[in-house]
This record gives C-alpha cells, structure tokens and sequence, in this order.
C-alpha cells in the first residue's frame, strides 16, 4: 500500500508541476507578487496531495520566534524535499537562497527567478558570496524572509554535514539574528527515496541567535543546534498544523 501511495504522490506531484508550470506561464509576465502567489498555490497543492495520498501530516512549533514583519533570516535543516515546500506557506515573503543550476530548467527556472529566489554558483567562488550578498540586500530592501540551508544539499537524518560559512556572512552584512530550524523530515519523506512513509513530520523554529555575533561564534552555535536537531524537534512535538 505505502508503495502504491507513493506512486500516487509521484504522479500527483510530477504531474501537478507540469500542468501548473505550463497554465499559469502568463502570470510570469504579471511580476514578482503574482508569481509569489502562484508559488504559494502549486505548494499548498502538493502539500494536500502529500497529506491526503500518503498519509502525511506536519507539526509546527515556534513560530513566535519569528519576526511579526519584515525580513527574516531562517537557517533550516534539509532532510527531503518537503523543507522546500514548507517555507512557501509559512513566510508571507519567502526568498530560498538555493543552487543556480536549477535556474537553467527550462520555464521552472524562469519561475524561481520571476518569485524573487536567491540564485548561487557554487562553483563561483568568492563571486558567488558576492552575488550571494548582493541578493541579500535586495531581499532585506523588500521586507523578505529569507531561507537557507546551511548544509547545503539534503542530509539523512542522524549524518552532521559541515555547515556553508554563507549565512554567517549574510548575517554579518544584513545585522539580522540568524533564526535556526530544525525538522525531521527525512524520517517520513526520505533523501532520494521513492518512498513516503506515513506519520508527522515536526519542524521547530528555534530561538533566534543574538545578532552580531562573529561569524566564527554564528557557524559554532549553529553547528551545535543542527547537532542537537532530532532531539530538539522531539521536544517541540504537538504544535499545530499550518
């Protein structure tokens, strides 16, 4: 049943991209707002068709952390692709910094640019962190909250991965406290796994990180919550569903 489910979801989500990728083309020419919006429905369709066919549920629990208005810096975890959903329905103005490659597929790449997304080269060097920065501060200028994933690429749960020093960076030069997230996700839905497993997935907003801290005190403490993540989202259980 849990494969035939899966199945289900795949189509559901592969197919659902597809057709809402080509039908709503015309609102990439509407601006950044519009497209947002657009974002926002083809997630909250895929998280019903995650919850429905494959039996999925999520838990949220600190959002209290998170600023009332205006531009936020969240450092998450990333176990599976459910990470890359979540944050479209939960931050009213969502930047994911996330790899420049997937801005050269065709028409989906013109999305995630037309949305307001943070594109990097990783391959770039010290002009990646530059572009990096520059994109910062366009999103910090437009009241956003931005999203990174410290690790990089998506991470089993259990396995530490080195952080990437760019959020600290971006903290330096925006002044934001860096707001850390931990989750399980990779427990229901796993890293390049065909399978999604039935159960609740916790995600937990943390207390935010003083802000100004040196960047090498900002990667410490960091580090350390990532460390702690599965016990920290364990202690968080029992809040409440977006």
């Amino acid at each position: 049943m849990m494969l035939l489910r899966s199945a289900l979801f795949a189509l559901w989500f592969y197919g659902g991209t597809f057709l809402t990728t080509f039908l709503g083309l015309p609102v990439l020419r509407l601006g950044q707002p519009r497209v947002a919006a657009y974002a926002v429905f083809w997630a909250r369709l895929m998280l019903f068709g995650l919850r429905r066919i494959c039996g999925v549920r999520w838990e949220v629990t600190g959002l209290e952390h998170l600023p009332a208005e205006g531009p936020a810096l969240l450092a998450s975890m990333h176990q599976s692709a459910f990470d890359t959903l979540i944050w479209i329905v939960l931050a009213p103005r969502f930047s994911y910094v996330f790899k420049q490659e997937l801005s050269r597929i065709p028409i989906f790449g013109g999305y995630l640019l037309a949305s307001g997304m943070i594109p990097v080269d990783r391959s770039a060097g010290g002009a990646a962190l530059r572009s990096l920065l520059r994109h910062t501060d366009r999103a910090v200028a437009e009241g956003r909250q931005i999203i990174i994933f410290p690790e990089g690429t998506r991470v089993a749960p259990g396995v530490r991965a080195a952080l990437q020093p760019g959020v600290a960076a971006m903290a330096a030069r925006t002044g934001l406290p860096v707001i850390p997230v931990a989750t399980d996700s990779g427990l229901v839905w796993p890293r390049q796994a065909f399978r999604k497993r039935p159960g609740v997935i916790h995600v937990a907003v943390q207390p935010p990180l003083p802000a100004g801290l040196p960047r090498d005190e900002v990667m410490r403490r960091l580090t350390a919550v990532f460390a702690e993540g599965t016990g920290l989202v364990g202690a968080s259980a029992g809040g409440d569903r977006p």
